[in-house]
């Protein structure tokens, strides 16, 4: 748990600034990606005071701030698409075709967000440790196969997947676990 995430649970003023600046961009980048610019600076606005408001429910050691926002705007993105759904839009609205069926769209959304809560999680490993993870996942090659290519011992090689797949599955589980705190509920 990062200094930042217990300040943010823990109401600090101040904490809610240093979130927006740290994963403000983040969020802005995921929402972008499905709505008009207008529309996601509105979301992004909308996830971080629902969180602020709602901070006393984060809970660090299920997953991280990261997440935990991101879950907070994969939400508040299908919120949206359920709205304009109810009543008449112009196209322009949904900054292209609206998605013809509003379940496979929570779901796209779904994966867009993961993606890039998983995408960012990588950049923060040293570069070994996401060397490593990359040649396993990306390129599919074997523990001994990645000691070969990059000339590190075979039991490094897996002590640095295995500390950057829990550091990502941290990530992953402030996204995947806290879904419906995120939601208000």
């Amino acid at each position: 748990m990062s200094d930042l995430e217990q300040r943010f649970r823990d109401g600090v003023p101040g904490a809610l600034a240093e979130a927006y600046e740290a994963h403000g961009s983040l969020v802005f980048s995921f929402c972008r990606r499905r709505l008009d610019a207008e529309s996601a600076r509105d979301v992004t606005q909308e996830v971080f005071v629902s969180a602020w408001r709602s901070h006393h429910r984060f809970d660090p050691e299920k997953g991280s701030l990261r997440g935990w926002l991101m879950s907070i705007a994969k939400n508040r993105v299908v919120d949206l698409y359920r709205r304009r759904s109810r009543r008449p839009q112009t196209v322009s609205a949904f900054d292209g075709e609206p998605p013809p069926d509003l379940a496979q769209a929570e779901v796209t959304i779904g994966r867009i967000a993961d993606r890039m809560v998983l995408a960012e999680a990588l950049t923060e490993l040293p570069d070994r440790a996401r060397k490593a993870v990359e040649l396993s996942f990306y390129d599919q090659l074997t523990h001994e196969e990645i000691a070969t290519r990059t000339g590190v011992p075979l039991g490094t090689v897996k002590s640095d997947i295995r500390r950057s797949l829990l550091k990502l599955r941290r990530n992953l589980e402030g996204s995947l676990e806290q879904e419906e705190v995120g939601r208000g509920r």
